[in-house]
């Protein structure tokens, strides 16, 4: 697993123990069907997952501002979850998780990643399009709170001079705020 990557006003970490009260109040934000607590304590002890979150390191009490997990599968990224809170939207700090998370699960022998996103979820797949992914199809009714239908979406080769070049143009990454 990667080190913790700083990029200007953000750091990019490995999730602890300590962050998991934190990230599910971060996921119950995000989402109308979050992860429960315990989800996110199995996920620390499992050794097919990678879990980050993204802090404020200049900012007293360091807030998470974001959280991923990615699940390594064989050669496959799966993207499980990925959250932001509502202040950091559409700053790029999306993409540049994604992009660490991905650079990671390639050292790690990943070669393609796949994911699963509502279909009403228009700044994730706007986040997922910008980044490559394709439709491939749907998982009818996938979501148990509205029986809304999941899309299934590819990147079918994780290119690391691709991701690393995200990371290059982000790495003086201001937040809007932060001093």
């Amino acid at each position: 697993m990667m080190q913790p990557r700083i990029l200007g006003d953000i750091r990019i970490r490995a999730m602890g123990i300590a962050d998991v009260l934190a990230v599910t109040d971060l996921d119950q934000k995000a989402f109308s069907l979050p992860w429960p607590q315990r989800a996110f304590e199995n996920e620390l002890t499992n050794p097919m997952a990678r879990t980050w979150v993204v802090d404020l390191p200049n900012v007293e009490n360091q807030p998470l501002i974001a959280s991923m997990i990615i699940w390594l599968i064989l050669d496959e990224a799966h993207i499980a979850t990925i959250a932001l809170h509502e202040q950091y939207r559409r700053h790029g700090i999306g993409k540049v998780l994604l992009a660490h998370a991905l650079l990671d699960a390639y050292d790690e022998g990943a070669r393609c990643s796949l994911l699963e996103v509502r279909r009403s979820n228009e700044a994730a797949l706007a986040l997922y399009r910008s980044a490559g992914f394709v439709e491939v199809g749907v998982r009818k009714k996938y979501y148990s709170d509205n029986r809304e239908d999941a899309l299934l979406m590819n990147l079918d080769e994780i290119k690391p001079e691709v991701w690393q070049s995200v990371l290059s143009n982000n790495s003086q990454m201001k937040v809007e705020g932060i001093e």
